[in-house]
């Protein structure tokens, strides 16, 4: 045996030995004599290495050509075109997705290829490719020279007529999934490297597997404010993409979101509040005991930022959310249950801890009250003095968490939390007193940290939060006192110091 049929041996290729024995006679010739058969066969050995794509993965824009195994997980239509030279016959294409256990990429089927594609390929084969990649309309796409099916090849990749959030897989296409909305967020835009504007928007949905998030691109994108959360939507033609170590369902040009008719039920798993701990990201859940409006503030980079807190407890403890960006609009009232997945927990005020709702993050309102706001709202509403009479049974209707104004919102807070007893330990009863009984016009003192700017201004001291009416310029974090008259539960500070 020779030398080159020594290097061809070790070689694992598609490529035939008579063509590789070529380019090695060629590489002999174009380097003038400097070097041997065996020397140019290990050449040209190493160039076919470097072609080769383990997985799909590993395919990169600008490699000369590559060859790799995938399973077909859709098949396009033929297109037919018109090519530069008049005279030269229609041109036609049909574009395929194949995809591995690393991820999935489009190949470009073209002329006599697409026309055979049309009526033998189908979806779930397994082919060996081998062409030029480049970068598509779509991101990375495969220019087709040599498709081949290959029935004894195994490549581990489902494909399903309709998955569930547990069944997707990375490089997974074609997919059809039903869920109900999450959560939206709004349209973003950014710049293409070709110079051109793109757009993108998501919703996540969940199903009783899981959930995901859908991303939605360019003309696409205008469908996240079609739908609100809650309702139920079939994603059509989607594909599996990776991002940040999570795997997303994308839809392009070809896919679809539309609003269905179907029972689907999202079970979130979350945290208990007791045992959460300060740098994880997590999914926590319960009922809203206290909200904040939303708060403006000016970014390093000159733009507007806005910001939300509310405050939550599930039967293990309570935790304050800060909702950042777009999160800070969404409907959140008091005793409503919510699910906030991906948030991060931080060192707060007070050194107690702070749950983080970013972009990441999803903010679901599920149906019905949370049991254990609603129930701690009845126990406050329906705890009253003895002798309170037929006032207090005409009243009964109209108490409870509704019941309460604004300017009233922390005793409500405190009432359903639990927090605020009578003497006796008989129950929440103080909360609710205070946001009924006449309101107090003596002066008081206060002293706090600015945990809220704005009109109005919130103190906190580490043991309970005032509301505080004030034209004074007052920084987050600064400790103040205020003295002045409260009335309705807010103190209108005459002095600040």
């Amino acid at each position: 045996m020779g030398a080159i049929e020594e290097v061809y041996e070790d070689l694992d290729t598609d490529v035939e030995f008579e063509e590789f024995e070529a380019a090695v006679e060629d590489k002999v010739e174009q380097m003038g004599g400097l070097a041997d058969e065996e020397t140019a066969a290990m050449l040209i050995a190493h160039e076919l290495r470097d072609e080769e794509a383990d997985t799909i993965a590993d395919i990169e824009p600008g490699m000369n050509e590559v060859k790799f195994l995938g399973k077909v997980t859709a098949i396009g239509e033929v297109r037919t075109f018109e090519r530069d030279d008049e005279e030269a016959d229609e041109g036609r294409v049909c574009n395929v997705d194949v995809a591995d256990a690393s991820g999935s990429v489009r190949v470009a089927l073209w002329d006599d290829m697409a026309a055979a594609a049309e009526g033998e390929l189908e979806v779930g084969q397994v082919l060996r490719v081998m062409g030029r990649p480049k970068e598509g309309y779509s991101g990375l796409e495969v220019s087709a020279d040599k498709v081949e099916p290959d029935e004894d090849a195994e490549v581990d990749v489902q494909v399903l007529d309709t998955y569930r959030v547990e069944d997707l897989t990375l490089g997974a296409s074609d997919v059809d999934l039903v869920g109900q909305v999450l959560d939206t967020d709004s349209i973003r835009t950014f710049d293409r490297d070709d110079g051109s504007e793109g757009r993108v928007a998501n919703l996540t949905v969940g199903d009783e597997t899981g959930r995901v998030r859908v991303t939605l691109w360019d003309d696409k994108a205008d469908l996240a404010d079609e739908f609100e959360p809650g309702e139920v939507v079939e994603v059509g033609d989607g594909y599996v993409r990776e991002r940040d170590g999570d795997l997303e369902l994308h839809v392009g040009d070809r896919g679809t979101v539309e609003r269905v008719d179907e029972d689907v039920e999202y079970v979130p798993e979350t945290t208990d509040i007791a045992d959460l701990e300060i740098g994880e990201t997590v999914d926590i859940g319960g009922g809203v005991i206290e909200t904040d409006p939303v708060r403006t503030f000016d970014r390093d980079d000159g733009s507007e930022g806005q910001v939300r807190n509310v405050r939550i407890r599930d039967e293990t403890g309570e935790i304050r959310v800060a909702l950042w960006g777009d999160k800070a609009d969404r409907e959140i009232d008091l005793a409503d249950r919510v699910v906030f997945t991906d948030v991060e927990i931080q060192d707060g005020w007070q050194d107690d801890l702070e749950a983080s709702a970013n972009w990441r993050s999803t903010v679901s309102v599920l149906d019905g009250e949370s049991d254990a706001a609603a129930g701690a709202a009845s126990g406050a509403s329906g705890s009253r003095t003895e002798g309170s009479g037929d006032a207090a049974d005409r009243d009964a209707s109209e108490t409870g968490l509704g019941a309460f104004a604004e300017d009233g919102q922390k005793a409500a807070a405190e009432a359903v939390a639990g927090e605020t007893t009578g003497d006796d330990g008989g129950g929440a009863t103080g909360g609710a007193a205070a946001a009924t009984t006449e309101p107090s016009t003596e002066d008081v003192e206060f002293t706090g940290t600015v945990v809220q700017t704005g009109d109005p201004v919130v103190l906190d001291d580490g043991q309970q939060t005032r509301t505080v009416e004030t034209d004074a310029s007052l920084r987050l974090g600064e400790e103040v006192t205020v003295r002045g008259p409260e009335r309705d539960g807010t103190i209108d500070a005459d002095d600040v110091f």
